[in-house]
């Protein structure tokens, strides 16, 4: 009963065959294979436009290079307190950008308010040159509280961005679980509603390790191809994470690991109020879900073998929680099992 992360899941059977596949014979190097070059049209024809595409072996290195591609001096990037790259990316993301800061901004549900966006941005008017100045905002979709931003949540914090002349970057480290969510194509979910870079994450999805970097603009993207090199995520054997993107996309793979995934978190929530002994903290969006448990049936599901993490709770869950209660994470994968699940909520 695993369900501290979609990181602890392995590979799913598919990509790791295409692993081996093309770990045979020999194949340019560098992104320049035909296998490389195959992905990046299946990525075009996924989004419906032309798109730039770096392949990069983590998610921190995509959020990382995406900042660092629209640095400014004293740049500040807008983004949500909880954003994984605010709280656990070990400030790469400052670090790629040579010193850019993170501006975080509270909001209910993991997501970023239009108007608390615009006036944190507003703190930085362009005349005072102490306090530095925007360059960019940054959400995560599926958000770091499992809830999902909907295509016009996203288009609204779009408008705010362009109206301050900052590009708007998405970290998609679960973009397919959010994606069958929502019920919206990928155009839908990123450009079509103001994204101009995003992370697209296939690790946490049934991947080995596979991350791109998705440039809306290719116009925009010549310096991303020294920025990967500089920051060492140039893979010489690159097919390899196209191997994996080549499986992954095959025959809506990947949209299929993420409905498993969603609907087990869905049947553990459904299994909570049943139980009397566990309830959702706030309703999920995606596979990642946070509930409010009984100590003594958490303790006893520890003894049985499953694997969940507590999770700090705020100020408004926890006037919702009684002494003997704990606030906890489960994240369900394309490995968990109705068994599974079954067996946590036997066991609650």
């Amino acid at each position: 009963m695993f369900f501290a992360s979609d990181n602890w899941a392995g590979a799913h059977p598919d990509i790791a065959r295409s692993l081996v596949e093309a770990a045979g014979g020999f194949a340019s190097a560098y992104g320049t294979s035909d296998l490389d070059k195959r992905v990046e049209n299946t990525f075009r024809e996924i989004f419906e436009r032309d798109v730039a595409v770096f392949f990069v072996g983590t998610g921190t290195a995509a959020n990382s290079l995406a900042l660092a591609s629209v640095n400014r001096p004293g740049g500040q990037v807008f983004c949500h307190r909880e954003a994984h790259v605010n709280v656990d990316e070990c400030n790469a993301p400052e670090f790629f950008a040579a010193g850019a800061k993170l501006v975080p901004i509270d909001g209910p549900a993991g997501k970023l308010q239009p108007d608390a966006l615009a006036a944190a941005i507003g703190r930085f008017p362009p005349d005072f040159v102490h306090g530095g100045q925007p360059m960019a905002v940054s959400i995560t979709q599926a958000t770091e509280a499992g809830t999902s931003y909907t295509v016009e949540e996203i288009a609204a914090l779009s408008a705010v961005a362009k109206e301050a002349n900052l590009p708007l970057h998405m970290d998609g480290a679960r973009f397919a679980n959010a994606l069958v969510h929502l019920g919206a194509t990928p155009a839908e979910m990123t450009w079509k509603s103001g994204v101009d870079l995003l992370s697209f994450g296939g690790t946490k999805n049934g991947c080995w390790c596979a991350e791109a970097l998705v440039l809306f603009d290719p116009g925009k993207a010549d310096q991303m191809r020294f920025l990967r090199k500089r920051s060492a995520q140039l893979f010489s054997k690159s097919r390899f994470i196209s191997a994996q993107f080549d499986a992954y996309f095959r025959d809506g793979l990947w949209l299929d690991l993420a409905r498993h995934s969603n609907a087990m978190a869905a049947r553990l929530a459904a299994g909570f109020a049943a139980s009397g002994k566990a309830r959702l903290a706030w309703p999920t969006g995606s596979n990642e879900l946070f509930a409010i448990i009984d100590n003594d049936a958490m303790k006893a599901l520890k003894e049985k073998g499953a694997v969940f993490y507590p999770w700090p709770a705020g100020p408004q869950v926890k006037a919702r929680m009684a002494e003997n209660e704990t606030l906890v994470r489960l994240v369900t994968s394309f490995a968990t099992s109705e068994a599974d699940v079954d067996a946590f909520l036997a066991g609650l």
